[in-house]
C-alpha cells in the first residue's frame, strides 16, 4: 500500500513532468514505423484542440457544440491565405488565431446570452452553419472539392518540417505551450472566476464576477485554441475539405475529454491520445466505431464521470483525508494515556507527599 501511496505522489511532482516530456522527445527513436510517429502528432495536434474545449466546458462550464467549426475556420483560413493568395505559413498562421479568436468573440457575444441546453442547442446550430458555408461557398473555399497542396510550415536550417518527425516536434512544442497557458489560466484569477460560473451563475455574480466579460472571454480562449489546431491540421494533412468542420469532431473532442477528465490539466491530453490510439488499433471497426465509443462513453459518463484522471485525483483527495483523520485519532490517542496517567492514585499520592 505505502508503494501504492509512492506511486500516486509521483504523479503529482514535477519530476512526473519531465518524465513525460522526455518520453515525447524520446518517441520517435523508439517508433518502429514513421505512421506511428505521424499519427502521435496527430493527437498533438488534436490536443490542442481539446484544451481549448477543456477552457470553455470544463472551467467554464459552458457546452460549445461548435468548437469542431472553429477549428475548420482555422484550418480554412490558413489554406486560403496560403494556397489562394500566396501568404507564408507562419503570417497565414497567425492570421489563422486571429480569424478564430475574432469570430469566437462575435459568436460568444451572442450565444453566450443563452444559458444551459440553450446555449449547446444555439452553438449546435452555429456550427452546422460553418460546416454549410464551408460546404457551399465554393467562391472561397473551393465547395466540396476541397483545398489542396498547403504547404508544410516553413523550417529553419537543416530542419524541414515536410519531414514526419521534425513536424512531430513542431506539433510537441506547440502542445507542451498549449498546456504550460492552461495552466496558468486554471491557476490564476482568471480561472477561478471560471470555476465559480461553472458552479453557479448566482453564485459568481454574489463575488463582484461579470459573468458576460467572463464566459465571452472563455469562449474567446477556447475557439482561438481551436484554430490554432487547425491551422497546424491543415499544415501537417496539406489536404482539407467540409468534413473538417462536421459536427462529428466536435463529439469526438467532447469523448477525448469526458475520457481523461473534464475540468482537469492532464485529462484532455490523456484522454486524446487513449482515444486516438485506440482508434488506429480499431480501424477494422471504423464504420461502427460509434457503436463501440456509445456504449464506452456511456458507461464512463455513468461510472467514472470525472474521467481517468478526475477518478485518480478524487481518490487521491479521499487517501490523504484518511490519511490525516487517522493521524489525527493516533495522536488524541497517545495523549490520553499521559491525561490519565496524571490522575492515577500513585501519582495523586506522589503528588500529596510532594
Amino acid at each position: 500500500m505505502n508503494a501504492l501511496n509512492k506511486i500516486s505522489e509521483f504523479f503529482m511532482t514535477p519530476a512526473m513532468k519531465i518524465v513525460m516530456i522526455l518520453a515525447a522527445l524520446l518517441f520517435p527513436f523508439v517508433a518502429s514505423n514513421e505512421y506511428q510517429i505521424y499519427v502521435m502528432a496527430l493527437a498533438f495536434v488534436w490536443a490542442i484542440a481539446v484544451y481549448g474545449m477543456n477552457i470553455i466546458t470544463g472551467l467554464c462550464g459552458q457546452l460549445n457544440l461548435a468548437h469542431g467549426g472553429f477549428f475548420a475556420i482555422g484550418a480554412y483560413t490558413l489554406a486560403i491565405l496560403t494556397v489562394d493568395h500566396g501568404w507564408s505559413f507562419w503570417w497565414a498562421f497567425v492570421a489563422a488565431g486571429i480569424a478564430g479568436s475574432l469570430l469566437g468573440f462575435l459568436a460568444g457575444v451572442v450565444s453566450l446570452r443563452l444559458k444551459e441546453h440553450y446555449f449547446a442547442i444555439f452553438t449546435l446550430c452555429v456550427g452546422f452553419i460553418i460546416y454549410l458555408l464551408i460546404d457551399k461557398w465554393e467562391e472561397l473555399t473551393h465547395g466540396a472539392l476541397g483545398i489542396i497542396n498547403i504547404p508544410a510550415p516553413q523550417g529553419f536550417g537543416l530542419v524541414d518540417f515536410t519531414e514526419t518527425t521534425p513536424f512531430y516536434y513542431l506539433a510537441l512544442v506547440f502542445m507542451v505551450l498549449s498546456i504550460w497557458l492552461a495552466a496558468r489560466i486554471a491557476n490564476s484569477l482568471l480561472g477561478r472566476s471560471f470555476r465559480a460560473i461553472r458552479i453557479s451563475d448566482e453564485l459568481a455574480a454574489s463575488l463582484g464576477i461579470n459573468l458576460m466579460r467572463n464566459k465571452v472571454l472563455a469562449f474567446v480562449l477556447s475557439t482561438t485554441y481551436a484554430s490554432v489546431a487547425g491551422a497546424l491540421y491543415a499544415g501537417m494533412v496539406r489536404f482539407i475539405g467540409p468534413a473538417e468542420a462536421d459536427v462529428v469532431h466536435t463529439f469526438d473532442m467532447i469523448t477525448f475529454l469526458l475520457v481523461g477528465g473534464i475540468g482537469t490539466l492532464m485529462g484532455p491530453l490523456l484522454g486524446t491520445l487513449a482515444i486516438t490510439w485506440l482508434t488506429q488499433s480499431l480501424q477494422f471497426l471504423e464504420e461502427y466505431r460509434m457503436i463501440v465509443f456509445g456504449p464506452l462513453l456511456v458507461v464512463l459518463v455513468i461510472f467514472f464521470p470525472r474521467g481517468v484522471v478526475g477518478t485518480f485525483l478524487t481518490w487521491r483527495g479521499r487517501r490523504l483525508a484518511a490519511a490525516q483523520e487517522t493521524a489525527k485519532k493516533e495522536a488524541a490517542s497517545e495523549k490520553k494515556p499521559s491525561s490519565n496517567k496524571a490522575v492515577t492514585p500513585r501519582n495523586q499520592e506522589a503528588g500529596n507527599h510532594a
